[in-house]
């Protein structure tokens, strides 16, 4: 049970021991799994765990590169981006094909023995197969690293610029505001100019009125249909 535990902390923190519904097992039993493997929930949470990382851009020989389509990953891409050796990639590659081509059930003890004659038969040294798929893990924890800082760093920027617009949809909304609070004192104060002129108006008579408007080329008869 000791053993299982110090597992999580034996490559600096690249591994986190967790419960068996989510951790994977390896050879010896231990449940793991990778650090970044866990699913973000929201992005308060990807910021938070962001802002606990160190720069680990800086850890790249080139640039990361960015997410494939739907998050996939390019991890030969991430590899050769962090230095990982393509002849040490094979040697990793080669070791999960003869990890993964043993019958399931074999006991785990039987599995290294296996492994490791397959690998001594090819001129593989068990401890070049480990120095690089810690490489291949280094590589990804940092490549997760990467992408969360950029990910952080993306919502900041987000949430400010959201910021920005919901000030200028307030502002917006007050000139609509102000805008139709206006044209209804237009209307209110217009209307009331039309009475106070239409009583002089309906002193002359409406007959008279109405022929004025008829005969003079400066005014709409109001009755008649628009064009």
């Amino acid at each position: 049970m000791t053993e299982k535990k110090g597992w999580g902390s034996t490559v600096a923190g690249w591994f986190i021991v967790q419960g068996e519904k989510t951790g994977v097992e390896d050879s010896s039993g231990a449940s793991v799994v990778a650090s970044g493997s866990n699913d973000y929930t929201s992005t308060t949470e990807i910021a938070s765990e962001a802002s606990n990382f160190s720069p680990a851009a800086e850890s790249f020989q080139t640039p990361p590169p960015p997410p494939l389509q739907g998050g996939q990953v390019d991890f030969e891409a991430v590899f050769e981006g962090a230095g990982v050796d393509a002849e040490e990639r094979g040697r990793v590659a080669r070791a999960v094909e003869l990890l993964r081509s043993l019958p399931e059930g074999t006991d785990a003890a039987v599995k290294k023995q296996i492994v490791e004659a397959s690998l001594r038969a090819f001129g593989v040294p068990v401890e070049k197969i480990i120095e690089a798929g810690a490489e291949e893990i280094q590589a990804l924890e940092y490549y997760i690293r990467a992408g969360a800082a950029d990910t952080e760093k993306l919502i900041g920027e987000s949430e400010q610029r959201i910021q920005e617009y919901e000030e200028e949809i307030k502002v917006i909304r007050r000139i609509m505001q102000e805008r139709v609070h206006e044209q209804q004192t237009v209307i209110r104060v217009c209307n009331d100019k039309k009475l106070e002129v239409q009583q002089i108006l309906e002193f002359f008579g409406q007959e008279k009125v109405a022929a004025v408007v008829k005969a003079s080329p400066k005014l709409q008869d109001p009755s008649a249909p628009s064009e």
